[in-house]
């Protein structure tokens, strides 16, 4: 089975969102398929963060559906949604700075399992516990800096080990909320290579807006203006959608 044809692990049927008279997000409706990465771009004001706390739950939507790995979860809250497998970065990182790398990720693997964060200190000496991190460590290429103490890590290095934290969250689907935010070059194709390398174990809803970055990645694209989804498709069908390109004048202009 092609990854067309496999069933979508999210769905998102008609969302709408308005603050009063304000329409944030317009009927939007869109999929991603196992073993995809489809990118989320559009203007500032466009309404990408309403919409993924929508699908994260932090959100409500006056109506319409979220189906999550074929289960309607629209009225489940975050930690709900998060304990089916739907995982999530954020903007700004959040890490642990004082705990070291392994540290960090030994705690996700920990919260995983469903234990509290107070008995870490006692956990963070079990060889058990501490290989599992390894491994999600080793999946994004931040083995040799597991015993950094993780605020010593550089801006960049810091959103992989975000996404080795989640990782150790078990995610059927990982949302990524802009990555590649405040990342210099060399820093950004590393992030490019990390989740290149994962796409085919975990789909992504990915959240950016470094074009670049976007088409080295994307297998498909969805473009929000104003709450609503004007194109969706393949990265080169939206490279030449005019909408699109009227869209971005003025601002990413170069697609």
């Amino acid at each position: 089975m092609t990854v067309s044809e496999a069933a979508p692990i999210l769905e998102l049927q008609g969302l709408n969102k308005s603050y009063g008279a304000l329409h944030v997000t317009k009927d939007v409706s869109l999929t991603v398929r196992r073993g995809e990465i489809h990118a989320l771009i559009g203007p500032n004001g466009a309404g990408k963060t309403t919409l993924i706390g929508q699908i994260s739950g932090s959100i409500a939507p006056n109506s319409g559906a979220i189906v999550f790995a074929g289960e309607d979860v629209s009225s489940l809250g975050v930690a709900q949604r998060a304990r089916k497998g739907l995982g999530r970065s954020f903007q700004i990182t959040a890490i642990l700075p004082a705990f070291s790398v392994l540290e960090n990720v030994a705690l996700a693997v920990q919260a995983k399992d469903g234990h509290s964060f107070r008995f870490f200190k006692r956990a963070s000496s079990d060889a058990e516990l501490n290989n599992r991190a390894k491994v999600y460590l080793e999946m994004v290429g931040m083995t040799a800096r597991a015993g950094l103490r993780a605020g010593d890590l550089s801006h960049g290095e810091k959103r992989v080990l975000e996404v080795a934290i989640a990782l150790a969250g078990g995610p059927k689907l990982m949302l990524l909320d802009e990555p590649m935010a405040g990342t210099g070059p060399e820093e950004t194709e590393r992030l490019v290579t990390v989740l290149h390398g994962l796409k085919a174990k975990i789909p992504m809803l990915l959240i950016e807006h470094d074009m670049s970055a976007v088409f080295q990645l994307a297998d498909r694209i969805s473009v929000l203006v104003y709450g609503e989804i004007i194109a969706s498709g393949a990265p080169e069908d939206i490279r030449r959608d005019p909408a699109v390109r009227e869209a971005y004048l003025g601002g990413e202009s170069d697609l």
